[in-house]
């Protein structure tokens, strides 16, 4: 789902932030501000709001995007009070090879440079979320280069060429590198010459909560997914599914990306119901009876650690997964593990006679230590620290 273009919001040239001893912050994604809310929405927004409180800005920049414009344009949106929006848009029909990334509009670096200035930003702090955009960070000379590894993008459908490369490039030159799961971690800790921070993706437990309290009795069991239905998700497992629970409804929500929409397993008792917005979710949550995880397991997904796991906890759901390496290491005694159509439906038919009571319980001891405020604000602190020499020292390998 691309960013469409949006009304230029109109900048003072020439201004710089209050006084404050924080530096702007630059995020580098290839991820949209606008699409699913995930890991960077949600650590940057509070990263946001903390450095505002100190007078500073925080910049989140986006892969260039095709529009009607005849020359490259580039384009700024507020988006909430503490982030700035920007984004490259190209003319339609701009060569490009498959996937439209940081490297493929070479002037990005050069124009975002020129935005900054006029906003009297200088030497800002970088946060990398993929490697792709490292010629762009460099070019912006940046006081502190941050990574935020939260995936093996070089096993995703599509990837780009140079990207191993430049990965290993950017772990070896960040002041901090931070690793969203443990087989990330344990895939980079060895390549960085800084510090390496395991941080898990976390939850917003009151947000899902209020799934409990909206829940209403349906005629059908239903299991549902959350998230991108993209090659990660095992679809010849969802169909076995769906034959295997005749008498229940399998609801997929999210949006499509990266396969063909064509692919997509078809039964009268599964429904696609697309994208939904963050604060939706509670509702669409309180709609399942349980909550499902049907990963493939293959090189997209031997490193994931997937945030949805303390969501569907949070909103009082039983979980039924694949075996993710980092949901057995982590949540083995969580969520129900499932290799095959036949072990799923079993497993889903077990969950609705869970004790609610005693998954909760067991739930909230994790909880309390996943939250993304508790993360946001630990990555903060390691984020400011960076670069000093305890640090270095140290290594703050987790």
């Amino acid at each position: 789902m691309a960013a469409q273009p949006a009304t230029r919001a109109p900048l003072t040239p020439g201004t710089s932030r209050p006084g404050g001893t924080t530096a702007d912050l630059v995020v580098l994604s290839h991820l949209r501000w606008t699409w699913v809310w995930q890991r960077p929405q949600h650590l940057v927004s509070r990263f946001a709001r903390r450095r505002a409180r100190d007078g500073a800005r925080t910049w989140f920049v986006e892969e260039p995007a095709l529009g009607d414009v005849s020359t490259p344009r580039l384009m700024t949106a507020e988006a909430g009070s503490s982030v700035t929006r920007v984004w490259l848009v190209l003319p339609q029909g701009t060569p490009h090879r498959g996937h439209l990334g940081f490297d493929a509009a070479p002037g990005y670096a050069t124009m975002l440079v020129e935005l900054l200035a006029r906003e009297g930003v200088v030497a800002p702090e970088v946060l990398l979320y993929t490697p792709m955009a490292l010629d762009v960070a460099e070019a912006l000379s940046p006081s502190r280069l941050f990574y935020d590894v939260m995936d093996d993008l070089a096993s995703f459908k599509g990837a780009p060429d140079g990207l191993v490369l430049r990965h290993r490039r950017v772990l070896s030159e960040a002041d901090l590198v931070v690793a969203g799961g443990r087989s990330l971690h344990n895939g980079v800790v060895e390549h960085v010459s800084g510090p390496c921070v395991l941080a898990p993706s976390g939850v917003e437990t009151s947000h899902f909560a209020t799934a409990r309290r909206l829940r209403t009795p349906h005629e059908r069991p239903v299991a549902g997914y959350v998230g991108v239905i993209d090659e990660r998700v095992d679809l010849e497992l969802v169909g076995r599914l769906a034959a295997e629970l005749p008498d229940w409804t399998l609801r997929i929500v999210g949006p499509v990306a990266k396969i063909d929409p064509a692919d997509l397993p078809r039964a009268d008792t599964i429904e696609y119901p697309g994208m939904t917005a963050y604060d939706d979710l509670p509702a669409v949550l309180a709609g399942f009876d349980v909550a499902l995880m049907p990963f493939a397991l293959n090189a997209a997904t031997r490193s994931i650690s997937p945030t949805k796991t303390l969501e569907y906890l949070a909103a009082g759901l039983p979980v039924v997964s694949t075996r993710v390496p980092d949901v057995v290491a982590d949540y083995a005694g969580f969520v129900h593990l499932a290799d095959d159509g036949a072990s799923f439906a079993a497993a889903c038919r077990a969950a609705l006679h869970e004790l609610a009571d005693e998954r909760d319980r067991r739930a909230r001891s994790i909880a309390r230590r996943h939250e993304w405020d508790t993360i946001a604000e630990r990555l903060a602190w390691a984020m400011a620290d960076a670069g000093s020499a305890a640090s270095v020292v140290s290594g703050a390998r987790a």
